[in-house]
């Protein structure tokens, strides 16, 4: 799933509110997998540097970077 949101996130040039929270939702619950990061990281860095626009109005960062984990 986060690599599907990934993707939209770059090809459309945003994130929507409801990918990111289904975003924060997996990473919640640690439903996700290692091979996952690489393209979050990727995400949160995109976001950072202004290339990925968020349509949340909320100052915070998009997400805490997680660690490693194994799928639900």
């Amino acid at each position: 799933m986060i690599r599907t949101i990934v993707e939209s996130a770059f090809q459309t040039g945003y994130l929507s509110v409801e990918s990111e929270g289904l975003l924060k939702q997996v990473l919640a619950t640690k439903c996700y997998q290692s091979e996952d990061l690489p393209d979050l990281a990727a995400l949160y860095d995109a976001v950072r540097a202004g290339k990925i626009k968020r349509e949340a109005s909320s100052s915070n960062l998009l997400i805490e970077f997680p660690l490693p984990h194994k799928s639900c």
